[in-house]
Formats: C-alpha cells, structure tokens, sequence
C-alpha cells in the first residue's frame, strides 16, 4: 500500500469508500466531544468527506491531511469554496474560511503546521493503513494533535476473506496502539449491511479516545 495506490484511487475515481453522506457516528457522537464553538478539529487523511461538510456546518474550524490533489480540489469545489493555495514545508496548503488541508504525507506534517487542535475525528484513516504502518501512524497523529480528543472510527472481519482496504482493526489493536495515551471507550458496534463489498459479514464500530492525565 503506497502513495501510488491511493493517487490512482483518485484519478480514476475509484472511490467506492466515499460516502454520500455524513457518517451516522459523527452525527450521533459528536456531542460527546463537549466542544465550544469554533473548536478544531483535525481529519486525517480526509479526502473529499462529507464529514467536513458537517463539521464546518456545527460551527468547527477543520484541517484536514490528504494525500491526493484530486480529492482536495473536489472537496472545496463541493463545497462552493475558492481556496487560497500556498507552498508550505512538505505539503500544499488549500484554505478558504474555515477549512484548511494539507495535501502531501501525513508522516511529513508536524504539530507546529496543524497548531493546536481540540479534537480528532478519523473516520477512515486508521483503517485505510496496512498492518506494518498503524502504529506508526498511530504515534505520529498522537503528536500532531497533541493527545486531543479522538473519535475513531474502525471496521471489524475475518481479514483472511478479503485484503484490505480497509482493514480490519480490532478492540485488542485499538487498545495497543492508543491505550498507552488514552482511555479508550466503545461508544457503539453496528453490523454492516453489506459486510465487506458483500464478501463477508462486517462490523462499524466507534471509539471515543480520552487522554489520560498526565
């Protein structure tokens, strides 16, 4: 799994895994991060998410990480947004409002270009990483959002049945890449209609990530 893969995701619009909504758990848990008007929240690897959409609209300042061009250019046209587009250390930087997103590599940003965030919401980044990349990824997005808030969204099924991604990340991974630094709670696990591409049966499942004093 590498940059090549997700870029020509995009460009052939080979992007089964967008929704044409906002996701049910952003709408039903959001309100569990007990945030004040105008708090940040950051969406890694966000591609063109009607998330974002939902969260400008709850009245959230978003930066969003994505890797590809394509999918950041669509996300403000969506939107209706002329972004500003400036060259910054290792990514370009789309802002409009709002909204900022950084397009290159993820492991490439650092906590002084995102600034401080109160909160992360990873609806598909975690489980769009293979199994030798998560925890890194897992420590690296720790740092950037300095141990902010976490609403975490995972799939759940038998990984033998299909490749990823997405991958399947179960509660015992969720617990060893984020227990060190969060108490990590189950908010909800809902059964997916359709499994994995009708492949075999599949889980959703959301995890709120608080940090631990200290």
């Amino acid at each position: 799994m590498d940059a090549v893969f997700w870029h020509t995701k995009w460009e052939q619009n080979q992007i089964g895994f967008h929704s044409p909504v906002p996701h049910p758990f952003l709408v039903s848990y959001f309100a569990r991060l007990n945030l004040q008007p105008g708090a940040h929240v950051l969406v890694p690897l966000c591609g063109k998410t009607l998330d974002i959409h939902w969260l400008l609209a709850a009245g959230c300042r978003v930066t969003g990480i994505e890797l590809s061009p394509v999918a950041v250019e669509a996300l403000f046209q969506d939107l209706g947004l002329v972004p500003q587009i400036e060259m910054v250390p290792n990514a370009i930087c789309y802002t409009a409002g709002t909204l900022r997103v950084f397009v290159g590599d993820i492991f490439e940003c650092t906590p002084q270009s995102i600034e401080r965030v109160d909160a992360v919401y990873d609806r598909a980044a975690l489980i769009a990483l293979p199994d030798a990349v998560r925890a890194s990824y897992a420590q690296h997005l720790i740092c950037l959002a300095q141990n902010a808030l976490q609403l975490l969204t995972c799939v759940e099924y038998d990984q033998s049945k299909r490749a990823g991604p997405p991958f399947a990340v179960l509660a015992h991974e969720v617990s060893a890449l984020y227990g060190a630094a969060y108490r990590v709670a189950e908010l909800e696990k809902t059964l997916l209609p359709e499994g994995i591409k009708g492949l075999c049966p599949a889980y959703e499942t959301v995890w709120y990530l608080s940090p631990k004093a200290g």
